[in-house]
């Protein structure tokens, strides 16, 4: 009886891929002292975000495969129809601010790692840093992609930390399911600074870029334009595969946010600016195995996530530049992208060595990200609904389309009412 089961277990397993990398990694140091801090300081109050962006995170990162599966090229490779100027601010904001997040979790990693053993942070986060750029750049694709998939479990760590400690489950499910928070500065900036890191731009580049990569590492496999017949099985590994990443990436979040609720809210810790900041201060509330967890699981996010920043610009900046691209290929046959990955990454090593300080930046990185996700989501919903790219057989469908305007117009919402409320209380 056991074989048969195994027999279907299997495909599905096989389906996990580009999705739960994309979802795995949102849950970076960024996110992590995101979540850290909302949890510190609104206590319950935000963990209702985490139910409510799960079906829209879910449907624009669809969406973001949908059309790399479909096309055959990632994002910035179907804005040549877009003007050329917006095209270039847009991922010139995009390279700008996931090298600076780059930056942020490298320093958050070796400063985890301090915490834990001792010794010299920048020598962990250089050490970090090296490994990640040439892991991305000497394996193959195949072999590198199941790497990042064996590393998501790390994130399970967060999990462990709830029940290290005791928790109100009736007072945290009713926060959950029934919001109350009062809407001012404060909140607001945190709610865009939550979605901002959950609906984040790199995934969108990243998640439609992969499939593309799938496409290419299988060798049956074409674009869905040129080969139809594979668009069933394709949609529907697509839809498995983004909406379990996606729901793991909000999981952990909600636990991130629940342990620091419990644990610093509820001790009057009410600022946190830093990830490792928060698992410092979980020591003396939670104790050292809470501690110990937060901290290695810093350490192993950030070993997800910064190869995917690194990668997910990469990707648009070569696309724009026609240059070759993919992380299939030699270092010889594409030095410009393998280019890109490596400055970006040392680029943001190199700011742990500079009077600026990127791990203050972590949150507010978080913010930008939540304003420069508006104009993306826009074009990436226009590209998606247009014959001419998508061809008239694979435009959006319309639950699909709802949910997609439809977080485009919360993130625009949260951000106009961000920016209405600073400075008036």
């Amino acid at each position: 009886m056991s074989k048969p089961r195994l027999k279907r277990s299997r495909p599905l397993v096989r389906w996990l891929g580009p999705g739960l990398i994309t979802g795995a990694s949102d849950d970076d140091p960024s996110g992590i002292a995101t979540y850290s801090q909302v949890g510190a300081q609104f206590g319950f109050g935000m963990l209702w975000t985490m139910l409510f962006s799960y079906p829209l995170m879910s449907a624009i990162q669809e969406i973001s495969a949908h059309v790399g599966r479909v096309t055959g090229r990632g994002i910035a490779g179907n804005m040549k129809g877009y003007p050329r100027w917006l095209t270039y601010c847009l991922v010139g904001l995009l390279l700008v601010a996931n090298t600076i997040n780059i930056g942020s979790d490298i320093a958050a990693m070796g400063t985890a790692m301090k915490l834990v053993v001792g010794g010299s942070a920048l020598l962990y986060s250089s050490v970090f840093a090296l490994a990640s750029l040439l892991l991305e750049i000497f394996i193959s694709y195949k072999k590198y992609a199941r790497i990042l998939k064996w590393m998501t479990l790390t994130l399970f760590a967060y999990v462990g930390i709830v029940f290290a400690v005791q928790v109100p489950w009736v007072q945290a499910l009713r926060s959950t399911l029934l919001p109350a928070l009062p809407l001012n500065a404060k909140s607001l900036t945190a709610i865009v600074a939550v979605l901002g890191t959950t609906i984040s731009p790199y995934l969108f580049f990243w998640q439609a870029s992969q499939e593309v990569e799938e496409i290419k590492d299988k060798p049956r496999a074409k674009p869905l334009k040129s080969a139809p017949r594979q668009a069933r099985l394709g949609f529907r590994r697509i839809r498995f595969d983004t909406y379990v990443g996606m729901f793991l990436s909000n999981l952990i979040a909600f636990f991130i946010i629940l342990s620091c609720a419990v644990t610093l809210h509820a001790h009057g810790i009410h600022e946190i600016e830093t990830a490792e900041q928060a698992a410092e201060a979980l020591r003396p509330v939670a104790g050292r195995f809470a501690f110990l967890l937060f901290s290695l699981g810093i350490v192993g996010t950030g070993l997800l996530a910064v190869p995917v920043l690194a990668g997910s610009a990469a990707y648009p900046v070569c696309e724009v530049l026609h240059w070759r691209i993919g992380l299939d290929r030699e270092l010889s046959h594409a030095k410009g992208f393998y280019g890109v990955i490596a400055g970006a990454t040392l680029l943001g090593l190199a700011l742990n060595c500079t009077p600026i300080d990127p791990i203050k930046a972590l949150f507010w990185t978080a913010v930008i990200n939540g304003v420069v996700a508006v104009p993306v989501m826009v074009m990436m919903m226009l590209m998606a609904s247009d014959v001419k790219i998508m061809t008239e057989r694979f435009i959006l469908k319309p639950g699909l389309k709802v949910l997609g305007w439809l977080a485009t117009v919360v993130m625009c919402a949260a951000v106009i009412g961000m920016i209405a409320t600073w400075g008036k209380n």
